[in-house]
């Protein structure tokens, strides 16, 4: 996500505008403006770290759509981690260590002190203190097995590895938990190892079904049973992704991304 606040795109409230439409009114307004109001200098940070990112001839950020820019992406979690490194020291870290358990403080209990974990290489268990701790591990994923094979099941996205940690460790320790009624499940598709964006937003691919119909169109109908957001535009994530299971259960799956068509309007075909 990029505002693109410098050249006068968006603002933040516009931000909390969106989110609040595409998740049909079942969000935290302030914590979503809280994120929008640093997000511009985040990826400002992301582009002097050596985060490739994609311009036009005038110097601004290529957009694959209203919200989001172009990065090359493969390399993003290293240049994040080295300058995590860079900021508290190589010494300070401890990697491959899986965190388990959060300890508040006995004489302050709504203040957290310290945390315990043990390492995936060594026969080690560790105590750490801590002043503070910041949880950061990534939301939970593969909710859904996906239908990819083999190698496959390592590679969709979100990772494999966001494992609801996060989660699970701040609820153990009595924290407020919050938009938890929430969660953001946006499709993926067989042998897709990232997100679609660049490929719906950028590149005007389309999703259709077995019989190559497009149950955007096919089932605009169902849409209108969730007015005001059936009418939105963009399509609230939660509406798309009722479309597209309400045509697999008609018997009308797999359905597929349309690449070859994207591709071939791209080239002129």
């Amino acid at each position: 996500t990029y505002l693109g606040q410098r050249w006068g795109e968006k603002t933040p409230e516009d931000f909390v505008r969106y989110v609040r439409t595409d998740l049909m009114g079942i969000v935290r307004e302030d914590l979503v403006y809280d994120v929008a109001r640093h997000v511009d200098s985040s990826v400002h940070l992301f582009e002097e770290w050596g985060l490739p990112i994609w311009k036009t001839d005038e110097g601004k950020y290529v957009r694959e759509g209203p919200w989001q820019i172009m990065i090359n992406g493969e390399s993003y979690k290293p240049i994040v981690a080295e300058a995590a490194k860079t900021a508290i020291g190589a010494e300070n870290l401890y990697e491959r260590v899986i965190v388990t358990h959060l300890f508040s403080d006995p004489d302050d209990p709504g203040r957290i002190a310290g945390a315990v974990g043990f390492s995936v290489r060594e026969n080690k268990f560790y105590v750490f203190h801590a002043k503070s701790v910041i949880v950061t591990c990534g939301g939970a994923t593969l909710l859904f097995r996906p239908r990819s094979v083999g190698e496959g099941l390592g590679r969709t996205w979100y990772a494999i590895f966001d494992t609801g940690s996060t989660f699970a460790m701040m609820a153990q320790v009595g924290a407020e938990m919050t938009q938890m009624e929430n969660r953001f499940i946006p499709s993926r598709f067989k042998d897709g190892y990232g997100p679609v964006g660049a490929w719906f937003l950028l590149l005007k691919s389309t999703a259709t079904n077995a019989y190559g119909e497009n149950y955007m169109v096919t089932q605009a109908d169902e849409l209108k049973k969730y007015e005001p957001y059936g009418s939105a535009k963009p399509t609230p994530t939660p509406l798309r992704n009722h479309l597209m299971l309400t045509d697999i259960l008609a018997g009308k799956g797999p359905i597929y991304m349309r690449t070859d068509e994207a591709l071939a309007r791209l080239s002129g075909g």
